[in-house]
């Protein structure tokens, strides 16, 4: 190992320090992919992706497949520090074996809303050192096979460590069945980061996992299984004995307050960014004053939150 200073830039990312903490940022890996779509001079776009996703049944092929799947696989390596574009990406590569033109066409709408964002950064800063994090699901939301989308991320103090926006494998019966398989997913993620934190010796209390779906809250809280979720057995066994064990506090918060909304669906601009401000998604170039007082109205939310629980 060798020291060599300060980290400015490493694999694609530019990190830059500031008496409040660290911006990872990638722009240069973002204009490189513009440059490959032949767009780098394009207009920029307000909304990376339409609220309403209908895809025509008559539509064609896309005549440069293999173009279509290497955006996409740049793309998937730029959600390291946009978090926000994680849902779009998720989608666009759902067509990755036979891409369509309509497809195509999602893919410059994306480009363009990255070509006026190329300066957002996902931001670090110091805080305590408490587990949150927030599930949700769409029920039933690909219009193809009605399958549900899991989204959820996890913050550590005031950072965000982890995301995901993915289709479930088996169709939901239920907006319940849906919003329960997004807890299994977090819980076994929550349940990896605290492993990982007992090796390296960091003591972390016991996470909190905020849901918007009361029924899927009271069936972890529950232990009388109810016929009509028999075919969710596994999921509902292994959250519930984290509850039991006390590993795991799951709470209900408001759908307009759900962070993890912005990796389940599309989202009208002032939606987006709102929940994209939450994630510390902001310009490299935001005021310090700015940033600070972000960072401190997130804390003392998290700060009421956990005082709620408490009573």
């Amino acid at each position: 190992m060798k020291e060599l200073g300060l980290l400015n830039y490493f694999l694609g990312i530019s990190v830059t320090s500031s008496p409040s903490g660290y911006i990872l940022s990638q722009p240069k890996y973002a204009s490189e992919i513009l440059a490959k779509a032949g767009i780098h001079d394009c207009k920029p776009y307000s909304s990376l992706m339409a609220t309403k996703v209908v895809l025509p049944e008559m539509d064609s092929s896309f005549s440069h497949p293999s173009l279509y799947r290497s955006l996409v696989g740049a793309l998937q390596y730029l959600t390291l520090t946009r978090p926000d574009l994680s849902f779009t990406v998720n989608y666009l590569c759902q067509f990755l074996q036979n891409p369509l033109n309509s497809h195509f066409s999602a893919v410059k709408r994306l480009l363009r809303y990255l070509k006026g964002t190329l300066s957002h950064g996902l931001h670090f800063t110091s805080g305590p050192l408490v587990l949150n994090a927030f599930s949700d699901s769409d029920w039933a939301g690909s219009a193809l096979d009605r399958r549900s989308t899991t989204g959820y991320c996890v913050f550590l103090g005031p950072n965000l460590i982890s995301w995901c926006a993915k289709k479930q494998p088996t169709v939901s019966r239920s907006s319940s069945e849906a919003e329960y398989r997004a807890l299994a997913q977090v819980s076994a993620e929550l349940s990896w980061l605290r492993m990982l934190f007992v090796e390296l010796h960091v003591s972390v209390a016991v996470p909190t996992l905020w849901c918007d779906n009361l029924s899927a809250i009271a069936l972890a809280h529950n232990p009388v299984f109810h016929a009509r979720t028999k075919h969710i057995e596994v999921d509902y066994h292994f959250v519930r004995e984290k509850v039991a064990a006390k590993k795991l506090a799951i709470c209900h918060i408001a759908s307009t307050d759900q962070i993890a909304d912005i990796l389940t669906k599309p989202l009208s601009v002032s939606r987006f960014q709102y929940l994209q401000g939450k994630l510390l998604v902001f310009p490299t170039s935001l005021s310090l004053r700015g940033l600070l007082s972000i960072m401190l109205r997130m804390r003392l939310k998290l700060t009421l939150q956990q005082l709620h629980q408490q009573h």
